[in-house]
């Protein structure tokens, strides 16, 4: 079977979606809709589909069977619902969305279907081989976790606006936290329940959104986890990240830093610890939207990775350790716009 798919969203990354659709043979692309045609209509050109700025008509497209919600987040929740309720399957951009309140709406209109959430670090070759062998019994019950990811990335203008403003974003725990914070959860296999987070504007001390962060957090049962994420290296595609995972019978550890490959200025490749995995990861959306796998992605585990993240965020502003219980007790908490005017 191949799926037909409209592709939401015109942006970097909506095209680092379209390159790797290529590389799926039982997706093909219909639709590339966004809010700027000359944009849309240079993507589209990558897939072979058509262009559009009526993104309710390519989404709600009786020929389509799915829809890749790929925009900047406020406008994740709306999408994603209106394809839910038109029957379509849904894979979506991390963050899902900007509150508990808007990721819960959107299950439910999923409900007939399904959704995925791009939490591409699973699809990691480094970071599966890890969960694997979690499951596979090899540390025992984990219980501490550090994990350490340097990047290069977010240096004002290498970030566009809506990005660096926390009512839209979500702020960095969220817009890209989600990363590391589902990490967590998956590694260790149980919620956060407590976090404390510190952040720094590293070498921006003028950007609107700190970008780096330190956060200590603890899970449902027991577990510890220090968690750095910096996105300030001063070259775009450098990165250092290391992993250790300690259980009751073993550690495991992964770094990149003694990976082969040679990189300059001009060609600096992704370390292969991350080789391939957005292609992975919509593979294996494929493999949802056909009915041949259950999705490795669940809800409940995005809505704890989500409600840990907002928890850092709000932490980050008031400078105290956050129960995770605030922020379930106000489910609406982070989604401080309408989230249909930014799409």
């Amino acid at each position: 079977m191949t799926a037909l798919v409209t592709v939401v969203g015109t942006g970097a990354f909506a095209r680092e979606h379209l390159l790797a659709l290529r590389q799926v043979p039982r997706l093909r692309v219909a639709w590339v809709a966004g809010t700027d045609l000359d944009r849309a209509e240079e993507l589209a050109s990558l897939a072979g589909a058509r262009a559009t700025t009526d993104i309710e008509a390519a989404v709600t497209d009786p020929a389509v069977h799915a829809v890749d919600v790929v925009n900047a987040t406020p406008g994740h929740a709306p999408w994603t619902i209106t394809a839910g309720r038109a029957g379509k399957h849904v894979h979506v951009d991390k963050p899902a969305a900007l509150s508990l309140g808007q990721l819960d709406a959107m299950v439910a209109a999923t409900a007939g279907t399904s959704l995925m959430v791009g939490q591409t670090v699973r699809f990691q070759p480094a970071v599966r081989r890890l969960a694997q062998a979690v499951r596979d019994g090899r540390v025992g019950d984990p219980r501490l976790l550090h994990i350490s990811w340097y990047t290069g990335h977010a240096w004002p203008g290498g970030w566009r606006s809506w990005q660096l403003d926390p009512a839209l974003s979500g702020g960095h725990p969220v817009h890209n936290g989600t990363h590391i914070l589902d990490a967590a959860t998956w590694l260790l296999g149980s919620a956060p329940t407590e976090v404390f987070a510190r952040g720094m504007r590293t070498f921006s001390p003028d950007m609107e959104s700190p970008d780096s962060f330190q956060v200590q957090l603890r899970t449902a049962d027991g577990g510890l986890a220090t968690l750095e994420l910096c996105y300030a290296l001063r070259q775009r595609g450098d990165m250092l990240r290391r992993v250790v995972l300690v259980g009751s019978g073993g550690t495991l550890s992964h770094t990149t830093e003694n990976e082969p490959g040679l990189t300059s200025d001009a060609a600096r490749p992704a370390p292969l610890s991350l080789d391939g995995a957005l292609r992975d990861q919509l593979e294996h959306w494929a493999d949802v939207v056909t009915g041949e796998a259950e999705c490795l992605v669940r809800p409940e585990e995005v809505r704890a990775a989500l409600a840990g993240a907002l928890a850092a965020q709000r932490s980050l502003v008031t400078g105290r350790r956050v129960h995770v219980t605030e922020i379930e007790g106000d489910p609406e908490v982070g989604a401080h716009v309408n989230a249909e005017e930014v799409l």
